[in-house]
């Protein structure tokens, strides 16, 4: 009888080791990376709309904070490499218009903003920059500048500021040298000013509020503005926060967005993207024949746009 119960004992601690902690699941598919399912949050609002399928999962929630209108959009995505995509819209022009972004990238369900003027007709400096060929690394140009894994710009010797997409999802990097986020092999990149990391496990990383701030850094954090904020969670699960222009909305700044996602998520890190009038949100009900809608519509031109497919 005791031997059984060893036996037993030790077939039971064999299965359960099979499952890594935390409910997370294995699947080979992805090259053995982790694939955590669908976030449960805390924090729950009207929702607006939604879209399940195997691959992508997606809810639109809607809610005021702080007198701003507000959208929170909670996604999972199955394989990140494979379905978060980057499009390089025309030349200083809006995404404003679905039917371009769907010829854009085909299957595109769920859209965004991101960063600014760099695309394959513009890979270089704009004769037009407004501002000193020296400082073009804190621009949204970026230092290195890849889309469907092409390099279309690679500056060694100038910090990377940004986001970069590889088959371990979408990771957050701050001044990093350029060979450090290709030794990931990215397939795509998104580049931003210095100053638009907002978190990083949950400790706040922007200047402090009484500190000195350069006319930048209080433009893009200390005062009020339309915002699209991405945030992750895990491989799988993202957040995104826009706050739509309009003139009754007062906007937020990035130490309101801080304590928000603080109060709410935990997260591994919270990242403002390029906002302001650019900020835009595009996406596909979950109904027969849908067509994708804007449901945060921007009024300024848009570069690059980071998108989600099935």
């Amino acid at each position: 009888m005791i031997r059984r119960i060893v036996c037993f004992a030790l077939a039971l601690l064999f299965v359960l080791s099979a499952f890594p902690a935390g409910g997370e699941v294995v699947d080979e598919s992805t090259d053995g990376a982790t694939e955590y399912p669908p976030a449960v949050y805390d924090f729950s609002r009207r929702k607006y709309d939604s879209y399940t399928s195997d691959t992508l999962v997606f809810t639109i929630e809607t809610f005021n904070m702080a007198g701003t209108k507000c959208v929170l959009t909670k996604i999972w995505v199955r394989d990140p490499a494979r379905q978060i995509r980057k499009a390089n819209a025309p030349w200083k022009e809006k995404l404003a218009d679905p039917k371009e972004l769907t010829k854009l990238v085909p299957g595109a369900v769920l859209s965004t903003n991101a960063s600014g003027y760099i695309t394959k007709t513009y890979p270089d400096l704009p004769e037009n920059y407004p501002g000193d060929p020296s400082d073009y690394y804190n621009t949204t140009l970026g230092s290195l500048v890849i889309t469907d894994r092409e390099i279309l710009r690679r500056l060694d010797g100038v910090p990377f500021y940004g986001l970069a997409l590889s088959e371990d999802g979408i990771s957050m990097y701050q001044g990093a040298d350029n060979a450090l986020v290709l030794a990931t092999d990215p397939c795509q990149t998104w580049a931003f000013f210095e100053v638009c990391a907002i978190q990083v496990n949950g400790t706040e990383l922007l200047p402090g509020k009484d500190a000195p701030k350069t006319a930048k850094e209080t433009e893009l954090v200390q005062e009020k503005h339309a915002r699209t904020v991405l945030a992750r969670v895990n491989r799988n699960n993202y957040l995104m926060l826009h706050v739509p222009y309009g003139k009754s909305y007062r906007g937020l700044d990035l130490y309101q967005v801080s304590a928000f996602f603080s109060a709410n998520f935990k997260t591994e890190w919270v990242y403002n993207l390029d906002g302001g009038y650019s900020t835009a949100l595009i996406h596909k009900p979950q109904t027969k024949n849908a067509r994708l809608q804007r449901l945060v519509p921007n009024v300024q031109q848009v570069a690059d746009i980071l998108c989600f497919t099935e």
